[in-house]
């Protein structure tokens, strides 16, 4: 798909921008920009991108039904009240939430439900390190890796540190041996890449509530 025109808030923050790059590389116009320095408008977006904070969450679902349009949700930090009023959007238009749009991350999850086949009796720690400016604490992604697991209690340690853009490990541990599963992001790109991927996934549905990894499953790999 070629000349989609897309709406982005948060288009001024790294993310942001790293998204205006991406897409401009597939020919996708922006035409709707919502950040800290304004709003500016020059057509009626096909599709909806936040990379916002949850603190603009009320400027989003308002926008959403101004626009009538697809919504790629990449805001981490959201309430469970946030996610419940998206779920009910997303009866009406097609809407896709994750906390983190690399593939690697995707891989990690099905790796850390594979391993866990082998080591029931294991221990299991998580651990996740981001940039000093992160204000979430623990990381999205690493609530995501909890949630991959089966046991009901795993830790997670959060630390903040420099400008690292994010680091994930999931740990297993035997009474004689230890197993870990880790992910580095280098570039804010590789999350730029997944949210052009659903937009390309987004546009071919009518509603429903979708993660990343659907997204993932949906073009095989």
């Amino acid at each position: 798909m070629k000349n989609i025109k897309y709406g982005l808030l948060g288009s001024t923050g790294k993310l942001g921008r790293e998204v205006q790059n991406v897409f401009a590389e597939h020919q996708f116009q922006l035409v709707f920009e919502l950040s800290l320095e304004g709003e500016t408008q020059t057509d009626i977006p096909q599709i909806l991108i936040d990379c916002s904070l949850p603190d603009n969450f009320g400027n989003t679902i308002a926008l959403i039904k101004k626009f009538n349009c697809p919504l790629i949700i990449a805001t981490t930090g959201l309430s469970s009240a946030q996610l419940d009023t998206l779920k009910i959007l997303a009866e009406t238009i097609p809407v896709v939430q994750s906390y983190n749009y690399s593939l690697g991350i995707q891989i990690l999850l099905k790796l850390t439900k594979e391993v866990q086949k082998y080591v029931g009796d294991w221990d299991i720690e998580i651990s996740e390190t981001h940039h000093r400016f992160k204000k979430d604490k623990p990381s999205g992604t690493a609530i995501m890796i909890r949630n991959a697991v089966e046991k009901e209690e795993v830790n997670i340690s959060s630390l903040r540190l420099g400008n690292v853009f994010g680091e994930h490990t999931i740990s297993f541990g035997g009474l004689g041996e230890v197993l870990s599963i880790s992910h580095s992001a280098s570039s804010r790109r590789t999350f730029a890449e997944g949210i052009l991927r659903s937009a390309l996934f987004l546009l071919k549905k009518k509603n429903g509530f979708y993660s990343f990894t659907d997204v993932i499953n949906e073009s095989g790999h």
